[in-house]
């Protein structure tokens, strides 16, 4: 097909990523990007090999690259464990690369569904996408906690600037022993998520809940509530009403009822350790962590687009053995297209744009025409389905395309 290649002149920059997925982010530039776009991208290899050499040093430079040029994409990585360390011989655990640049760009993590005829959501009232928006930061996860013996006291010690302390009886374990522990956050962090989350329910132009339980956190829960209405009050509410969207706070219970008797078509807001479990239970309500986009999108506008699952190990291994597997591609396709459109949109690119929503289409208009891959087959309520493996996926998606170009 004769096609006029579409030109980029700010780059984008790429994160590759591990095993099966790694795969797929090459298939998907060869077949589906490269043939229609003068690609132009800033490279950085997160395979864990290269952030071992550099002892993750290529890591951080990705993520000021992404906050340089304001978008990137990224394949899907390995976060090592003892097994890993064994398998890959690692100088070090290396953290997170997800972490690591979350960290860096002060970003927030939104996740919402891809939505298909013929994978009907476990709940069936759901007729729109709910974006989970997490705030990783602090909580629970940069905890410090200890096992204590019977006999011991619990004390919050707080030691201010000029040396002085606050003491807090947490608890007195007279004849129990137990556990505690102690977390954090920082108001820097819970200002730059509720930025994150009224500047994407703008660009989206979504309703935006925000939900945490200050009824019985009066102070920590309570600090999320206030700074996140303060900021609104100052500098985003006459941005919705001019929108015709809303912001609102309620209590995390009253805020799952919400949800489930919801069409969906909203933005909800949680605290670190809400969003990890209330992503990974919308992903499965909807269909599958297979078909979540996932964008962090940092307080300046910058975006990194991924997909939400993991490398697909189990595939990976077959495929090293020179076996057929049947992987869905659809998450990290959806991640280059977010990252194409925004591109576009920031360059004023409408090829590019344009080409992305054809991209997506066609990926859609596949499955909906029954072709489609494993996990997806035994999801789908469509008459006629046509399994077909990881390559033929793809090919099929090109077919689409070209049709659209």
């Amino acid at each position: 097909m004769s096609f006029e290649k579409i030109p980029m002149s700010t780059p984008l920059v790429e994160m590759d990523g591990d095993e099966m997925t790694r795969v797929i982010w090459a298939l998907i530039k060869d077949m589906l990007l490269s043939p229609y776009i003068d690609l132009n991208l800033e490279y950085y290899d997160l395979g864990l090999p290269h952030r071992d050499e550099t002892g993750d040093q290529v890591t951080v430079d990705s993520a000021n690259a992404a906050k340089k040029y304001g978008v990137a994409v990224k394949c899907a990585t390995i976060t090592p464990n003892a097994q890993r360390m064994d398998e890959y011989k690692l100088h070090e655990m290396w953290k997170s690369p997800n972490g690591t640049i979350r960290a860096i760009m002060d970003g927030t993590v939104f996740r919402a569904p891809i939505l298909v005829k013929g994978i009907t959501p476990y709940i069936p009232g759901w007729k729109k996408p709910i974006t989970i928006a997490r705030h990783a930061f602090g909580d629970i996860y940069k905890n410090t906690e200890t096992i204590v013996p019977a006999g011991s006291k619990a004390e919050i010690v707080v030691t201010l600037p000029d040396g002085t302390q606050q003491r807090q009886t947490v608890h007195q374990f007279k004849e129990s022993g137990g556990v505690f522990q102690g977390q954090f956050n920082v108001d820097a962090s819970i200002e730059s998520f509720a930025r994150s989350c009224f500047n994407f329910a703008l660009d989206t132009k979504q309703d935006i809940w925000f939900s945490a339980k200050d009824t019985i956190s009066k102070k920590y829960d309570h600090r999320f509530k206030d700074i996140f209405q303060e900021i609104f009050d100052n500098e985003y509410a006459k941005k919705f009403a001019q929108a015709g969207i809303e912001y609102f706070y309620t209590l995390i219970d009253d805020a799952v009822a919400r949800v489930v008797r919801s069409e969906g078509g909203f933005i909800w807001a949680c605290k670190n350790y809400d969003g990890d479990v209330m992503s990974d239970m919308v992903a499965t309500a909807f269909g599958s962590l297979g078909m979540m986009t996932s964008v962090l999108v940092a307080p300046d506008g910058a975006c990194e687009y991924e997909a939400a699952h993991g490398t697909v190990t189990r595939h990976y291994y077959k495929h090293l053995k020179g076996e057929e597997t049947s992987t869905n591609s659809i998450a990290t396709l959806f991640a280059w297209t977010g990252a194409l459109r925004k591109r576009g949109q920031l360059d004023g690119n409408d090829r590019l744009a344009g080409f992305a929503d054809k991209l997506e289409s066609a990926a859609v208009e596949t499955i909906e025409a029954g072709i489609m891959t494993g996990d997806l087959a035994a999801m789908s309520t469509l008459p006629d389905i046509r399994k077909v493996n990881t390559q033929d996926f793809l090919l099929a998606i090109k077919e689409r395309l070209e049709a659209k170009l």
